[in-house]
């Protein structure tokens, strides 16, 4: 990414960080083993999907940061036809081939989830040991708090797309506020 330059504007190094992110996400081989055959048979059990479909599917779910390439797609897509997990759906438009499951992928699919709810049960229980006694000190201020963070992730994750300006204004302001309201709350806090 190269050294921030102290004189450039915060705006633009924010884009900069953003767009090497953004490249980086897009690039790296950080999937982790198996995740994209589970999203792909995830997709694929909502309805029949071709490809690119797919591709365009979780890009979007990912707000851009990732999509698949069509060469990590299409041998999969092959590779779960010949395990016989999927199967070509009746074609309805000229030239598009849809896969969907079948009712060993329906199966398969089922047991995977079951195993990452076991794994993901398994990740909150370590992560409660770890974080668990400060939230747990911190009562109900505490599962405010995670809230907070939660929603301003999403809004973090938001405020990348193009809105309108009307309707980013009263965001900004709505923002600027509940900042103010934290800043003020952590100075009590800390007995300022």
């Amino acid at each position: 990414m190269g050294e921030e330059n102290d004189s450039e504007p915060e705006s633009w190094r924010h884009h900069r960080r953003g767009h090497f992110m953004k490249h980086w996400m897009r690039h790296a081989a950080m999937v982790p083993k198996g995740y994209l055959r589970y999203q792909l048979l995830n997709k694929l059990n909502e309805k029949p999907m071709s490809g690119s479909e797919i591709m365009s599917e979780l890009e979007s779910e990912t707000r851009g940061y990732w999509r698949p390439s069509p060469g990590s797609i299409y041998p999969l897509l092959a590779w779960l036809q010949d395990q016989k997990l999927i199967t070509e759906a009746e074609q309805t438009e000229p030239g598009i081939r849809r896969y969907k499951l079948t009712d060993s992928g329906k199966t398969f699919l089922q047991t995977e989830t079951k195993s990452r709810e076991e794994i993901n049960k398994n990740l909150q229980s370590l992560g409660n040991m770890w974080y668990g006694p400060r939230w747990r000190n911190a009562g109900e201020t505490g599962k405010t708090a995670r809230e907070f963070f939660r929603a301003v992730r999403e809004l973090h994750h938001e405020l990348r797309r193009d809105h309108p300006k009307e309707i980013i204004e009263p965001a900004k302001l709505a923002l600027e506020e509940a900042t103010n309201k934290v800043q003020e709350a952590t100075r009590i806090l800390r007995g300022r």
